[in-house]
């Protein structure tokens, strides 16, 4: 069975830091681009960062640049997500998909999603 597990998610005080993390099992992730999405309360799922099969990475959100950073280790078969001086805006389910070729900010072009896993930013 193909798929992709998140974790890492929580409840994290503004000015904090998490790591999330994206796992495949059923297929290997160094022949896929990866992408991180996340989807708030009443707000539709947009793109946040992605990394292709090179290595190298974009992001789809100006507001997480210098902030969130996305990295993989294709041994492990797992994609992360650093977010380091989290906001209360950046609440939300986030989830990983992988893509065959190469990264795209459309969502609806992703072969395989997980399950999403929750982050809320609160004091």
């Amino acid at each position: 069975q193909l798929q992709l597990v998140e974790s890492g998610g929580g409840l994290v005080q503004p000015g904090g830091s998490l790591r999330l993390s994206c796992v495949a099992s059923g297929f290997t992730l160094d022949g896929y681009a990866i992408g991180w999405f996340r989807q708030a309360p009443g707000k539709e799922r947009e793109g946040v960062v992605c990394i292709a099969r090179s290595g190298w990475s974009i992001n789809f959100a100006d507001s997480v640049k210098g902030r969130f950073t996305i990295s993989r280790d294709n041994a492990k078969n797992t994609v992360y997500l650093q977010m380091n001086s989290l906001k209360p805006e950046d609440t939300a389910i986030y989830y990983c998909a992988a893509r065959a070729t190469f990264c795209r900010r459309n969502d609806t072009s992703y072969d395989y999603w997980g399950q999403g896993t929750q982050v809320t930013v609160s004091s």
